[in-house]
C-alpha cells in the first residue's frame, strides 16, 4: 500500500504542477501580456500559443483530478480525523476548480479563440472570472493537500469545517454569477488567495 500511495502522490503532484503552473501562467503572464501586446502579436498568440497552453491546462486538470480521486479511495480512509477532514476540504476546492476548467473556462475560451460561435466579450468575462476564482481557491486547495499530512490542529471542530466549506461554495457561486472584485488585479488575487487560506486555517483551528 505504501508503494501505491507514493506512486499516486507522485503522479498527483506532477499533474498538479502542470495544471496549476498553467493556471498561474494564464493569470500572471499571458493575460497581462495580452493587455499590452500589439494587435498582430496578440492575434498570433491567440491562434498558435493559447490553444496549446489550454491543452496542457485542461488535461493537467483532468489527470490531477483522476489521481486525486484515486488517492481519496486508497489513502483517505487511512488518515486520522484531522487529516481526513483537511483532505476533503482540499478535495472540495480542487473539484470545483476542475469543474470550472472543463465546464466554464474551456467552453468559453473556445469562443474567445474563434473555435466556436458565441459572444466573445461575454465568453471572455466568464472564463476570466472562473480562472481568477481558481487562482483564489488554489491557496485553500494547497492548505488541504499539505495540511492533511503536515498541519497539526489540536481540536478541529465540525463547525469550522462546515464554515470553510460554505465559504468555498459561496466563492464558487460568485464565479458563476458574481464579479471579479479585488481579484481583477494580479496582486489582488494573490493577496486574496493567501488571506483566504489563512482565514480557513483560523476557522479550522479556533471556531
Amino acid at each position: 500500500m505504501a508503494v501505491v500511495e507514493f506512486v499516486l502522490r507522485w503522479f498527483h503532484v506532477l499533474f498538479g504542477i502542470v495544471w496549476i503552473g498553467m493556471l498561474y501562467y494564464f493569470n500572471f503572464v499571458q493575460t497581462e501580456y495580452f493587455k499590452e501586446a500589439e494587435a498582430d502579436a496578440k492575434a498570433d498568440a491567440m491562434k498558435k500559443l493559447a490553444p496549446r497552453a489550454l491543452w496542457w491546462f485542461r488535461w493537467g486538470a483532468m489527470f490531477t483530478f483522476i489521481t486525486g480521486l484515486a488517492l481519496l479511495h486508497f489513502v483517505g480512509a487511512m488518515s486520522n480525523v484531522v487529516g481526513a477532514s483537511l483532505i476533503w476540504l482540499g478535495a472540495l476546492a480542487g473539484t470545483l476548480m476542475f469543474l470550472n476548467v472543463w465546464l466554464i473556462i474551456w467552453p468559453n475560451q473556445q469562443i474567445v479563440l474563434g473555435m466556436k460561435e458565441g459572444e466573445g466579450p461575454v465568453a471572455a468575462a466568464k472564463a476570466g472570472l472562473a480562472s481568477r476564482t481558481n487562482t483564489l481557491l488554489s491557496g485553500p486547495m494547497l492548505l488541504g493537500m499539505l495540511g492533511s499530512k503536515h498541519l497539526y490542529i489540536a481540536d478541529l471542530s465540525m463547525t469550522g469545517l462546515v464554515a470553510c466549506a460554505v465559504i468555498i461554495l459561496l466563492l464558487e457561486a460568485n464565479a458563476l454569477f458574481g464579479k471579479m472584485g479585488p481579484m481583477a488585479s494580479v496582486k489582488g488575487v494573490i493577496h486574496c488567495s493567501i488571506a483566504l487560506a489563512a482565514l480557513l486555517w483560523v476557522l479550522l483551528a479556533f471556531l
